[in-house]
């Protein structure tokens, strides 16, 4: 039997932990600090063997997933990275490739790193809130490094199908930052600043699904999105600015009275939406990550 080994038995550590049950010839090693949370990986079944040390975890595994928040990554690199085994396959789920691709240049040359990031998630996190079928129908983004070997490569596409997912996406870690600080991270900073507005709570009784659809998100994990933000720090600021910007062409067209120009804008806005929804239906949206 090989070893593969989670490393945090969170919101996607967990699910990615249950999902996984069965996969190969591998056992399956849930690894958590928290005591309710190994109790509850227990009680559900949800690793072969659930444990709170890492060296446990880690000891001759062949794959090791590191599912913590992004600084928890980085710490794992410098402060376990040495017991790996020469030739392990170790990746990571988290929201920022960057960072994380610049940080495992800390590991010793035996140790195979695959940038991840699994492309789901829910407000709330926590492994009460796993389920083995998160993934499915995601994508599965990777950042190989140009070291990487193909056949880590093909097993970690091997284990994001069995996990469900939609498909599994190679681009750069710079490319990958760009883009989910356009459709993750400033959807986020959308919604808590809308909930930072004054009048938020003088609105009961006119809240609409519209409000709710938006603000969905922003009941978030402080400290993880605090790390996520800072961490990308380039492209998100970029990205804000070019909102900055359209809500100001939006602002002055509605503050003008100018009927003519807030159409175009709203008709350019709305048929743009509509092709993406199109494109999402073929499944063409996935190539602006590898192009």
């Amino acid at each position: 039997m090989k070893k593969l080994a989670i490393i945090g038995l969170g919101l996607i550590g967990g699910s990615i932990s249950a999902g996984l049950k069965g996969f190969e010839d591998y056992t399956i090693y849930g690894m958590d600090l928290d005591s309710d949370t190994l109790e509850y990986a227990r009680e559900h079944h949800m690793a072969d063997v659930v444990t709170d040390s890492v060296e446990e975890a880690v000891a001759d595994a062949d794959v090791v997933i590191c599912c913590l928040h992004p600084q928890g990554i980085l710490d794992f690199f410098r402060q376990h990275g040495e017991k790996l085994r020469p030739g392990t396959l170790l990746t990571d789920v988290g929201g920022v490739k960057s960072a994380i691709m610049e940080g495992a240049k800390c590991l010793p040359d035996w140790v195979d790193f695959i940038g991840g990031h699994p492309m789901a998630g829910r407000e709330r996190g926590g492994i009460q809130n796993s389920t083995r079928r998160l993934l499915w129908g995601a994508h599965y983004i990777i950042t190989p490094r140009p070291d990487s070997r193909q056949e880590n490569i093909d097993l970690l596409k091997r284990i994001a199908d069995y996990l469900g997912c939609r498909d599994t996406v190679s681009t750069s870690a710079k490319k990958h930052d760009d883009i989910i600080a356009y459709t993750s991270q400033i959807m986020h900073v959308m919604a808590v600043a809308i909930c930072d507005d004054p009048h938020m709570f003088d609105c009961s009784g006119f809240v609409g699904g519209s409000f709710r659809d938006v603000t969905r998100i922003a009941a978030l994990e402080p400290d993880l999105w605090t790390e996520l933000f800072s961490m990308n720090a380039e492209s998100l600021t970029a990205t804000i600015q070019r909102l900055e910007e359209s809500l100001k062409s939006y602002r002055e067209a509605i503050a003008g009275a100018d009927r003519d120009v807030l159409m175009k804008k709203l008709q350019h806005s709305s048929d743009r939406k509509r092709r993406m929804n199109l494109e999402h239906q073929r499944g063409d949206d996935i190539y602006a990550l590898i192009n």
